[in-house]
């Protein structure tokens, strides 16, 4: 049996609050988004961290994000985000993206 190694794993009820809640996608640039969850996904020894799910909010609506990326670089993840960030002309600390990575390998 393998053990997981996972980071800020789901708080109790989030389907209910948040999952089962969404009707739509956003880019992420969207006005007003705020980001609740990114899901990272990994296999050890594998080099980079496959996205699963990004979800967030604007104002009352729970959404899912479409990101410019599908897999992150292992190390230096937020480095990554910032340069994707960046081509889109988005201030990702703004949008709460590095308080709710979530990883799990």
């Amino acid at each position: 049996m393998v053990a997981l190694n996972e980071t800020n794993p789901l708080p109790e009820g989030y389907h209910d609050r948040f999952t089962r809640q969404i009707s739509r996608v956003v880019y992420w640039t969207a006005p007003g988004l705020q980001i609740i969850r990114l899901r990272l996904l990994t296999d050890p020894g594998f080099p980079v961290w496959d996205v699963s799910y990004c979800h967030g909010i604007i104002g009352d609506e729970v959404v899912r994000v479409q990101l410019p990326f599908g897999q992150l670089p292992k190390f230096r993840i937020k480095r990554a985000i910032v340069e994707y960030a960046k081509t889109d002309n988005l201030f990702a600390k703004r949008t709460g993206i590095f308080d709710c990575i979530s990883t799990l390998c």
